[in-house]
């Protein structure tokens, strides 16, 4: 009987741990959606464009680019309000980043292009509603 009660315990202990581990890994801001960019360059300027992602858990996927004709394929991940996106220009095309670090709000985004390249801003575009049936 004893041995049951520690395995039972121990079980249970396993499952919290479990539990809190995964629950730090879990997004808490969800980015899917149409976003419009603005690029501030370290040497000035800046420079617009439109993000649309789509999130699955903490796995990001999307496009982006400076405008809907243009845009190349980005991915990403999220931790918390966390965003790292990375982008994948198509063979003869350049980006203006490489990689993003953002934190994230439910209706922006704010970080840095590449550690050190300028600012970026992402704000989430409105949905456009839906007429009344």
């Amino acid at each position: 009987m004893i041995r049951w009660l520690t395995r039972v315990w121990m079980a249970a202990l396993v499952l919290v741990v479990v539990a809190q581990v995964t629950a730090g890994q879990t997004a808490t801001v969800d980015v899917t959606g149409a976003w419009t960019v603005t690029i501030t360059p370290s040497s000035g300027g800046t420079v617009t464009g439109l993000a649309i992602l789509s999130q699955d858990g903490r796995t990001i996927t999307g496009m982006i680019g400076p405008a809907e004709t243009e845009m190349m394929p980005a991915e990403g991940t999220v931790d918390g309000n966390t965003v790292t996106l990375r982008t994948h220009p198509r063979t003869g095309r350049t980006a203006a980043f490489a990689q993003l670090e953002l934190t994230a709000a439910p209706e922006k985004m704010t970080g840095t292009m590449d550690t050190d390249k300028g600012t970026v801003e992402l704000v989430r575009k409105p949905r456009p509603s839906q007429p009344a049936k």
